[in-house]
């Protein structure tokens, strides 16, 4: 008996230029979901049933996209928990985090949650499904893999260095459907009261120590700190030393 397979989708964002584009985490997820599932996939997306990027989800070779339609100020997890509740599904793919909207990455733990199901995160392949047990093989730091054995059903969250999604077809994308389903109207009322501003630069480090290991990371902490312009203020007041920290916090362009 084939087992199910759902890939959640969502609107992306190019770092660059701002504008709307297929997410590339999510785009793997159903990469990795068209791999494990082929054309009995379900992709589902919660909100605008308009937006054309969809359609460039569908164009990976999808006859159908399911929508819960919902507006931008209402909760995903909320019609993305009910659909999931009764699709009897085996296998829940995502991306790590959004790339547009909260992006907190929280939306895979809040379904795992609300579901009771387990998660597994940063997946960069599922090798192999036998019987209940999935073998899935983990992302780790410096281009390690650590494989694992999960139950299912269970939620997976998508790594970027999982398969890289397929070219989006012009003509099969447009042909594809667009099937909708009423989502949750009830409003976030935590995200009305927030408040959105362009994200800051983050501030400058004083000093980068690139170690490999942590005898090197040791001997970095431990080692005095080569000659240069610092001086030792013992005598001076408060006032002035407080000043000479100001100073050097201004020149190493920490604050501004």
């Amino acid at each position: 008996m084939p087992h199910k397979v759902i890939s959640l989708i969502s609107v992306g964002r190019h770092p660059q230029s701002g504008r709307s584009r297929r997410a590339d985490q999510d785009g793997r997820a159903v990469e990795l979901g068209l791999k494990l599932a082929g054309k009995q996939l379900d992709v589902v997306h919660a909100g605008n049933a308009e937006e054309p990027v969809l359609r460039q989800y569908a164009g990976m070779g999808l006859a159908e996209v399911t929508i819960l339609e919902q507006e931008d100020s209402v909760d995903a997890v909320a019609s993305l928990s009910a659909y999931l509740s009764k699709a009897n599904a085996d296998i829940v793919l995502t991306g790590v985090r959004a790339e547009s909207g909260e992006s907190s990455g929280m939306v895979p733990y809040l379904l795992a949650e609300t579901l009771g199901w387990p998660i597994v995160a940063r997946v960069a392949d599922i090798v192999e499904i036998k019987g209940d047990e999935a073998q899935v093989l983990l992302a780790l730091p410096r281009g390690q893999r650590r494989q694992v054995s999960v139950k299912l059903p269970f939620i997976a969250s998508i790594d970027n260095a999982a398969e890289i999604a397929r070219q989006s077809a012009f003509g099969p994308g447009m042909r594809a459907t667009m099937a909708k389903q009423a989502g949750a109207d009830s409003l976030d009322m935590l995200r009305a009261d927030w408040q959105e501003a362009p994200a800051k630069p983050r501030p400058k480090r004083l000093k980068v120590v690139k170690a490999k290991t942590a005898a090197d990371r040791f001997k970095a902490a431990t080692a005095k700190p080569a000659g240069g312009s610092g001086k030792v203020m013992k005598n001076e007041t408060a006032e002035e030393k407080a000043k000479a920290i100001f100073d050097l916090l201004i020149e190493e362009k920490v604050i501004r």
